[in-house]
């Protein structure tokens, strides 16, 4: 099969790897030219330190060569998703089947990413792929499992053996709404625990915040139309172990720096990279208060990044909320 990644940073990047390693004529865009070429003539992408990109795999910064894919994967930024969407529209074929790794809600909208590749492509065939997946590890071919969700059985089940292998496992689901607000809000909680490691909060409050957050990312996806059995599934509780707990998660390192003392964008800099948490916060507090779904840690985290709260303020606001039933249902 015929791939573009488009998107070179290091998720893409780890994909192409995998894609080609899987038999396919990989294409890796980028959208920089400058980079592109110091992709191809060195092989390596800094944000992978160590892994050798294949000879065989072509690197470009030519979105025309989309026209050749069977398969377009699509690992922007979520910010940079939408327009790049609307880039690579011309050039997509008809019967193209298009896949959407990139973990976000769109600012304003609320769309989540598989809709903005739909609406700016014009394509029906778009399948999110999400689960608990750090690049560095999959790059270096380390076993990792993910789930391709759909609207359509058949394109998640083509998803499934375009990228499946010995080291990376994918199963099929058909929730796009729960398993993509899932990747996007875990990256929310990844940023809150990274902040109470950062001021000590100590492991007792990391288990804590991670099994409440997943509380409210299970009521906001419902309210949204997903199931919560998919929030217990990979790209729910799974990926929300691995962002909130390895340092390989840009989240969690930017919220360790803010719980230091930090600001926001002092830690974003320092980071490097994007911090996706620092977008869906935003998007995730406005959801929850138009629908009128209670999320207080979300709201802490929002109140840090963009009210100026101290950490110290929103670690009792937290803990001192009135008392409360852990199951809406017990005693009766």
């Amino acid at each position: 099969m015929k791939a573009m990644v488009i998107g070179s940073g290091a998720w893409g990047t780890a994909l192409a790897i995998l894609l080609h390693d899987n038999g396919h004529d990989v294409t890796l865009w980028s959208h920089n030219p400058e980079k592109a070429a110091q992709l191809r003539d060195g092989r390596e992408n800094p944000l992978l330190k160590g892994v050798q990109l294949p000879t065989a795999m072509q690197i470009t910064d030519d979105i025309s060569l989309l026209r050749e894919a069977e398969l377009a994967v699509f690992a922007v930024p979520s910010f940079a998703l939408r327009e790049t969407a609307r880039k690579a529209a011309p050039f997509l074929a008809p019967d193209a089947l298009c896949v959407s790794v990139t973990k976000g809600i769109e600012p304003g909208t609320h769309r989540r990413m598989s809709q903005l590749v739909r609406e700016e492509t014009g394509h029906a065939r778009v399948v999110a792929l999400s689960g608990p997946s750090h690049a560095e590890e999959v790059a270096r071919r380390l076993p990792t499992g993910c789930v391709a969700a759909a609207e359509v059985r058949v394109d998640a089940e083509a998803v499934q053996r375009a990228f499946m292998n010995g080291v990376f496992r994918v199963y099929t689901h058909d929730d796009m709404v729960g398993v993509e607000f899932s990747g996007a809000l875990k990256n929310v909680v990844a940023l809150c625990c990274g902040i109470g490691d950062g001021c000590g909060c100590g492991d007792n409050a990391k288990a804590l915040l991670m099994t409440r957050a997943l509380t409210e990312m299970s009521r906001l996806a419902e309210k949204l139309g997903g199931r919560r059995d998919t929030l217990a599934g990979l790209a729910g509780v799974g990926d929300l172990i691995v962002t909130c707990t390895s340092m390989h998660s840009r989240n969690r390192r930017a919220g360790i720096l803010i719980g230091q003392g930090k600001s926001a964008e002092e830690a974003m800099r320092e980071v490097g990279a994007v911090v996706e948490g620092w977008y869906a916060c935003q998007s995730a507090k406005e959801l929850a208060e138009e629908l009128g779904v209670e999320m207080p840690i979300c709201r802490a985290v929002y109140a840090i990044l963009f009210e100026g709260a101290a950490v110290g303020d929103m670690v009792h606001a937290l803990m001192e909320r009135d008392p409360k039933r852990e199951i809406d249902s017990c005693w009766v």
